[in-house]
């Protein structure tokens, strides 16, 4: 049976999990479309609720779970984005505990403090899973996971990355506790270059908002490091920046 109308209650219930963040957290569910983005969320064994597929657009394989076929009209409805595959899927929500994280001797982590907009956190989550992070971790966050956006941005890299959420305190407690290298991104022209910094080693490094910086929790808790430019321009975007670091990381590790 194919739904076709919008007032059909699965359609009303996948469009609350998309817009209502309350919603999808009190239901411990979340939503993932496109083809690539569903194909990585079953590849680390994010536990599939059902699907909802537009056979004209979609021309994969049938998922072997709970499948409801939409017309066209419907899956324009319910998905948010233009061209996705024909694919949505509905997932249970993992928890993650920041003392669960067991860190390899050489293992580099970033840390992002108050990041609020999803896009963000979905390009940074891209570029840690690209250059090999061992975990992202966000600190006094504002920014819901599995809100579509981050998944969207990410290109399903959120469900292959090492990703945790904890208060400052907590976050800087973990990183002394486990011998981490700190290094903070405050601004100060005395600060050493990131190329000068030994990343073959456990190291963090933080980040603040584009607004604001780090906030003053941090001030005197790590080595300051900046990325050296040459512009007229004194700071870069942060998933720009957060990029660089780790591409930085990367090639420190294999040279």
């Amino acid at each position: 049976m194919i739904i076709e109308s919008f007032q059909n209650e699965k359609i009303k219930y996948i469009t609350k999990l998309l817009t209502d963040n309350r919603f999808r957290k009190k239901a411990e569910v979340f939503v993932v479309e496109g083809q690539q983005e569903n194909e990585r969320a079953l590849k680390h064994n994010f536990e599939p609720v059902e699907f909802y597929i537009c056979e004209n657009i979609f021309k994969g394989k049938l998922p072997s779970e709970k499948t409801h076929l939409v017309n066209d009209k419907v899956y324009e409805k319910i998905a948010y984005r233009g061209t996705s595959e024909g694919i949505i899927g509905v997932y249970k929500t993992k928890e993650s505990d920041l003392n669960d994280f067991k860190p390899k001797k050489d293992s580099t982590v970033i840390v992002v403090e108050g990041v609020e907009k999803p896009g963000n956190l979905g390009a940074i989550l891209r570029s840690c899973e690209a250059f090999g992070i061992d975990a992202l971790i966000v600190a006094d966050g504002k920014t819901d996971f599995y809100n579509p956006n981050v998944i969207r941005s990410s290109v399903g890299c959120l469900f292959g990355m090492e990703i945790f959420q904890a208060e400052n305190n907590d976050v800087y407690k973990f990183l002394q506790e486990n011998g981490f290298s700190i290094y903070t991104t405050i601004m100060d022209e005395s600060s050493d270059d990131l190329y000068k910094r030994d990343f073959t080693k456990r190291s963090a490094v933080l980040f603040g908002t584009e607004h604001s910086g780090l906030s003053e929790f941090w001030n005197g808790k790590g080595q300051n490091t900046l990325i050296p430019m040459s512009g007229s321009i004194d700071s870069l975007n942060l998933s720009n920046a957060v990029a660089i670091t780790c591409y930085e990381t990367l090639k420190q590790k294999r040279s």
